[in-house]
């Protein structure tokens, strides 16, 4: 279950505050979700051509060493549509502060998936929240063996003024309805974008 927001005066309390993914990494999904309350407004363009370390926040320590505990996201402005867009990267797992280290293909190419389109939420009516950008999966051009397209992801800005420390939650939209998880992830600024991967499908530009 995913957590109600905070009250007036802890919202402003978390607003005022100047979060590190350390501080995230120690919280519970309760005090996650009253952060992403508090967050503040995406800029999508100062995120397009970044790429950022992804840190999983939520996943149980047996789940991490099967599955992930880091990844990589992206973003990029695409000439097509004018909007920002982006893709999950697979990474060898040396932990937060060890090589980033993409995994890759028989051919030599990093391992992606998960396209996503960033979208303004303003039309949005997201059980709990009430932002201002998630990260439509989609209308991004995945195929439908990849269960990401069904993501309908709420983002944010952890500090004013900056776009190094992000705060996204899993939100699964299927047959119109919301599916909200207890599954939160940061992403910290990591540096320009090294490469732009084309989506397995064209991207649906915004209506």
């Amino acid at each position: 279950m995913y957590s109600v927001c905070m009250s007036s005066s802890a919202t402003t309390l978390a607003a005022t505050r100047r979060w590190t993914l350390e501080d995230l990494m120690a919280m519970n999904s309760a005090q996650l979700h009253e952060v992403l309350c508090a967050g503040h407004p995406l800029d999508p363009d100062v995120l397009a051509e970044r790429q950022y370390l992804g840190v999983d926040l939520s996943l149980p320590g047996w789940a991490r060493k099967i599955l992930w505990h880091t990844f990589r996201k992206t973003f990029t402005r695409d000439a097509s549509t004018g909007d920002v867009r982006g893709w999950n990267v697979k990474m060898e797992q040396h932990g937060i502060d060890g090589a980033r280290v993409p995994l890759v293909t028989r051919k030599g190419e990093p391992v992606t998936f998960g396209h996503y389109v960033v979208r303004p939420a303003v039309s949005m009516k997201f059980p709990r929240w009430n932002g201002a950008h998630y990260l439509d999966y989609g209308a991004a051009g995945n195929t439908f063996f990849d269960l990401a397209r069904l993501g309908c992801t709420p983002l944010v800005a952890v500090n004013e003024g900056s776009q190094d420390l992000l705060l996204g939650w899993e939100v699964f939209r299927v047959a119109g309805a919301f599916v909200p998880m207890s599954l939160y992830w940061a992403l910290r600024y990591e540096g320009p974008l090294d490469r732009v991967v084309p989506p397995p499908r064209a991207v649906t530009a915004r209506p």
